[in-house]
């Protein structure tokens, strides 16, 4: 007889128990629900691609249709409250101009009281300027009343100044008339220099400033992505499918945004975000799903089966990496700050909208192109772009790699500490506009020539007075003794404070424009607020005279109880936006870190990948720090990139990169770390399926860093440092991020963790080695009993 051996289930396995079976279904069940999703897209490619185009078709309609206002943000801080009370009034101060009057040779000017040429100049632009009736107002000269004030001190420079008259809507032409008369004027006076700039002037000059960067951008960045996407793809069909998701995607999301846009404040910088955003992820998901089809297909599987097994493999890659793109942009919401509130929206949902993309239309796309993907290949590159061959490069790197892990990981990151250093020294400051654009524009060089002569005139501080409880106290004689005091205490402030100081009515506020010791950013303007805030104003309207301190209280100025006030202006925004920052900055840290690092371990079931993974992206985002420091703080490479270092960086750039390259560049590390896990699933060695893995990963992540790189380096070529810096910080970090970090750095973390790396993979290992034991023990068995009956037989 046959002897039955007593079977075990396989969770019986020493050293494993059913929960971790568990989880592995799980893992199948994830992404079987991917599969089925890309697989009736694939069996009803007509329908799905037809959804897709009537769902971008909506969403365009939803977005013209939807009526109403749309949000308006609030700024932070103090000047947050100071833009609320004017937002209360339904109008804002009419725009304030400034005309520096000077020699064009200052070194042998005579003093302005003693210059013929200049009170001439003078007296002739303020005649010009109040002949055109209803077009300015206020017109202030040092020839008028308290006139010392509009003069320098060295007494060799005048200012003239006026405001905008009539309503809101007018003040665009009437500035565009006062503008026309100063060079009218300046025409006459030729020996004199006339110089504007004000509110209107430098908001206009940074607006210009923006479209043609945005003109020249487009003009760069549309044919060098479609050359890259060529070059990548090498055919002329595969690489026109990125542009379609990309493009359909980015005008889909800006349809959605303009619907919720009623409730979320929306500005320029979002709609720039989206599209650069848009751009990467729907290449880099294209990038991803159509190289694992074709090599799927070169395995010898037809188009279906294909494309099955890439919705199971790259298409779950594509959903994990996009949730964890859109939960890490969450982030930003803990700043409070609106303007990053519409910012994170659009960039959650362009990253959503590609994510659905990326597994309903792209694979119906690829089903209904078939073999046809690779047609109109490009000559030269086009067969070995198509043949989806492991990089030898790669490889080579990857085996050198596993045999030295510590000397070539150790290597890495000392390479990149040392790129990180000079992030210690980063300072974070804003840049005003003459720190943002060139002096070759005249009304930048306007600005910091009366900066020179007048501090803080170009933009001065804005002091919004209110009434708490009566809102016409604004208008009772200790007001304005009060604000008449700033006078006095501004000529006493050393410097901090100074002329001309000017108040409006809006509406039952009172705004008072006081110029500070800078009108840009710097420390000096900083101090300068500081005075102005806690030390000036308290004075001069008195702690007592704020609202709540009661009804009889008075201040040391007069002034009954029930007076508010607080300080806006450009300055004032910088300040309280960086402050808000820097309070909330690890908040958004803590939580992005924890979210992906939780993202991780359910992706992997591995707590050691997570963790490598985390402080892997913190090297590569430290290192763009430093050099991000190190170029733009520092000064290094300013003739080559056209710029004038101000000693600072962008006060919102450093978070906003650490959100956006810690969830971007999850696309380029789950990628390569699921090629790899993938290999040690199938019972590779841990070392043999790093090399694998890096061979077939890091060649596409190198090409879609490639296309990113592109994007991102076009706005070095623009003309406001602002995006210099990011397209450099980003650039870069893309660069390192899938070069030295995921081709050297990954491969030898995940060599060194060894079987912990994926403890799944070895379970499944040892899982199959215990069934092979088994299965050996069990036919020899079997032949041991069938010889045994073979004895027992009776003699022939």
């Amino acid at each position: 007889m046959l002897r039955k051996s007593k079977s075990r289930d396989s969770t019986d396995v020493p050293g494993h128990s059913r929960a971790a079976l568990v989880e592995q279904a799980a893992l199948v069940e994830r992404a079987a629900l991917v599969e089925r999703v890309a697989g009736w897209s694939v069996r009803h490619r007509a329908l799905a691609i037809a959804g897709w185009f009537a769902l971008v078709v909506v969403a365009v309609l939803a977005s013209a249709v939807m009526p109403g206002d749309t949000a308006n943000s609030t700024d932070p801080g103090e000047s947050g409250r100071a833009g609320q009370v004017l937002d209360a009034q339904r109008k804002y101060p009419p725009p304030q101009e400034n005309v520096l009057v000077q020699a064009r040779t200052q070194d042998a000017a005579p003093p302005f009281a003693e210059s013929p040429e200049l009170r001439r100049a003078t007296q002739d632009l303020v005649t010009t300027l109040r002949r055109a009736p209803g077009t300015v107002t206020a017109v202030r000269s040092p020839l008028g009343r308290d006139g010392s004030r509009l003069v320098s001190k060295d007494g060799r420079s005048g200012l003239v100044t006026f405001t905008m008259a009539g309503a809101e809507e007018q003040w665009s032409e009437h500035y565009d008339a006062a503008t026309k008369a100063v060079k009218t004027v300046q025409a006459r006076h030729p020996q004199v220099r006339l110089a504007q700039a004000g509110d209107r002037s430098l908001s206009r000059v940074v607006d210009e400033g923006i479209k043609g960067d945005f003109k020249r951008a487009e003009f760069f960045s549309l044919p060098l992505t479609v050359v890259i996407l060529l070059v990548v793809f090498g055919s002329l069909i595969a690489a026109a499918i990125p542009l379609l998701l990309a493009a359909t995607t980015v005008v889909a999301t800006f349809g959605l945004l303009q619907v919720l846009a009623h409730w979320v404040p929306v500005n320029s910088a979002t709609s720039s975000m989206v599209l650069l955003i848009g751009v990467a992820v729907g290449v880099d998901y294209s990038l991803f799903y159509l190289r694992r089809a074709r090599e799927e297909r070169a395995a010898g599987h037809d188009v279906a089966e294909a494309l099955r097994i890439t919705a199971r493999t790259s298409g779950r890659v594509v959903v994990v990496s996009g949730l964890t793109v859109m939960l890490c942009l969450v982030g930003l919401l803990f700043t409070g700050l609106d303007n990053f509130k519409g910012l994170t929206t659009g960039a959650v949902l362009v990253v959503g909208v590609a994510m659905v993309g990326s597994v309903t239309v792209l694979p119906a796309l690829l089903a209904a192109l078939g073999h046809r993907v690779d047609k109109a290949r490009i000559p030269w590159v086009g067969r070995r772009r198509t043949a989806a061959d492991q990089s030898r490069a790669w490889a080579a790197v990857a085996h050198a790699v596993v045999r030295r892990p510590l000397v070539w990981g150790g290597s890495a990151v000392l390479a990149l500490l040392v790129l990180a250093l000079p992030a210690l020294g980063m300072r974070l400051q804003d840049a005003a506009v003459t720190d943002s654009l060139s002096r070759r524009v005249p009304t930048v060089d306007a600005a910091v020539r009366m900066q020179e002569a007048f501090p803080g005139a170009p933009s001065p501080a804005s002091v919004v007075i209110w009434g708490e409880r009566d809102p016409g106290a604004v208008d009772s004689p200790a007001v304005r003794k009060a604000v008449e005091s700033l006078h006095q205490r501004a000529a006493a402030s050393g410097g901090a404070l100074n002329e001309p100081i000017s108040a409006t009515k809006v509406g039952r506020a009172l705004v008072v424009r006081v110029p500070l010791a800078s009108f840009g950013t710097d420390d000096a303007a900083n101090r300068a607020l500081e005075t102005l805030r806690k030390r000036t104003l308290p004075a001069a309207l008195g702690e007592a005279g704020r609202a709540g301190s009661g009804a009889d209280s008075k201040t040391d100025g007069g002034i009954d109880g029930g007076i508010d006030y607080a300080v806006a202006g450009k300055t004032a925004f910088a300040y309280d936006f960086t402050n808000r920052i820097t309070d909330r900055t690890p908040y958004v840290f803590a939580f992005v870190l924890l979210l992906a690092f939780v993202l991780l371990v359910v992706a992997f079931r591995s707590p050691a990948v997570a963790l490598m993974s985390i402080v892997l992206n913190l090297l590569s985002i430290g290192a763009a720090y430093g050099v991000l420091t190190w170029v733009f703080q520092d000064g290094h490479l300013s003739s080559a990139l056209d710029f004038t270092s101000y000693g600072g960086v962008v006060g919102w750039l450093p978070l906003f990169m650490f959100v956006i390259l810690f969830g971007l560049s999850m696309d380029y590390h789950i990628f390569v770390l699921s090629r790899i896990r993938e290999r040690r699933l199938a019972g590779e060695a841990t070392r043999e399926a790093v090399v694998g893995g890096v061979a077939s990963g890091a060649g596409v992540v190198t090409s879609a860093a490639v296309i990113m790189t592109a994007a991102f380096s076009v706005f070095v070529v623009l003309s406001a440092i602002e995006y210099k810096m990011m397209g450099v910080g980003l650039a870069v970090a893309v660069l390192i991020d899938a070069t030295l970090v995921r081709g050297v750095l990954l491969p030898a973390a995940i060599t060194l963790l060894g079987r912990t790396a994926f403890p799944l993979a070895s379970l499944q290992t040892s899982l199959q080695t215990s069934l092979q034991g088994r299965d050996r023990l069990a036919r020899h068995m079997l032949v041991d009993d069938r010889a045994a009956e073979v004895d027992h037989l009776p003699a022939p």
